[in-house]
């Protein structure tokens, strides 16, 4: 059987074995939330002999090259040694600037990071609190003008991370992970086209600040909001949108609970063919603005969405 080593053990494990299963069968601390090869809480460095990776293209060529592998998408195959990630060694030093609740369940997590992060609108990092407790959350700020970085925490379900979230205080520290590309962008090439941004729940954050990156680089095209939320309340940044669309003619803002979906993704027409669509939020929600975006028409080509994963317990 191939030789395992981890965290100054050596484990035997079986041929094939996936390497997420069995550290956590070994009792190693790994965090895991997706287990596709989509979150990356299982990042681990591979030091020693290699591992039979089925999604390499998950991770960029120069974090191959370092050795970095998700656990979850890995098989041992031979003696391997790996370090597990340590955000103490291997993370950003943050320190929380601010936490404000923007409605009853989402908590605006506002951070500052030990030295600048380079990032784009749209964008999502692993958090990860001092309790090694892990999880990927879009950036709601915007770089060059927020001098924060900014996380809206959705704390209506009972996450790992979110629970330790509400207990945050101005001064505690955090590490910073992962800082990914996502497929939500702004494009200057698409100054005049409409765009289309469709969230529900907290996946409103990175398309905040993608609105605030259109507007800043002069976006001349009709933008159109859409947010869905579970009831009125949770329209939590309700006051900032309708601010932005006072100010800025060509954006409009709706607001819809989830009884009223059906009837408002029946009434959906596209302003033009040359629309963007930039959708997050929950897996079924995204899935259904897709498809009504298809039904109407829009090539697959100028949608893009990124999916929430469901919250680690």
């Amino acid at each position: 059987m191939p030789e395992l080593r981890a965290a100054e053990r050596c484990l035997e494990v079986p041929s094939a074995s996936n390497l997420l299963d069995s550290l956590l069968a070994a009792g190693i601390a790994v965090p895991y939330s997706c287990r596709a090869g989509s979150c990356h809480a299982c990042l681990v460095r591979c030091v020693r002999g290699e591992l039979l990776d089925a999604k390499p293209e998950a991770l960029a060529q120069t974090q191959r090259e370092q050795g970095w592998r998700l656990a979850c998408q890995c098989r041992v195959v031979g003696d391997v040694e790996i370090e597990v990630f340590d955000p103490r060694r291997d993370g950003l030093p943050a320190t929380v600037f601010s936490c404000d609740w923007l409605s009853h369940d989402v908590l605006c997590l506002r951070l500052t990071p030990q030295r600048p992060l380079r990032y784009r609108a749209g964008q999502h990092v692993q958090l990860w609190s001092e309790e090694g407790i892990a999880r990927p959350y879009s950036l709601a700020s915007l770089p060059g003008e927020d001098p924060w970085l900014e996380f809206h925490i959705d704390c209506r379900h009972l996450g790992a991370f979110a629970s330790a979230a509400r207990a945050l205080q101005p001064g505690d520290n955090l590490r910073l992970g992962e800082l990914r590309g996502a497929a939500l962008h702004y494009d200057p090439e698409w100054q005049a086209r409409p765009l289309l941004l469709m969230a529900s729940g907290t996946g409103l954050a990175p398309l905040y600040g993608l609105l605030r990156e259109a507007l800043s680089q002069q976006h001349q095209g009709a933008i159109r909001v859409i947010h869905l939320a579970h009831d009125q309340s949770a329209h939590y940044l309700a006051q900032p949108l309708q601010a932005l669309a006072a100010s800025h003619p060509q954006v409009q803002v709706a607001q819809v609970v989830s009884a009223e979906l059906p009837a408002a993704l029946a009434e959906l027409r596209l302003v033009s063919r040359q629309t963007i669509a930039l959708l997050c939020g929950h897996p079924d929600s995204v899935e259904t603005f897709a498809r009504r975006l298809y039904l109407a028409g829009l090539p697959r080509s100028q949608v893009f969405a990124d999916v929430f994963l469901p919250h680690a317990r």
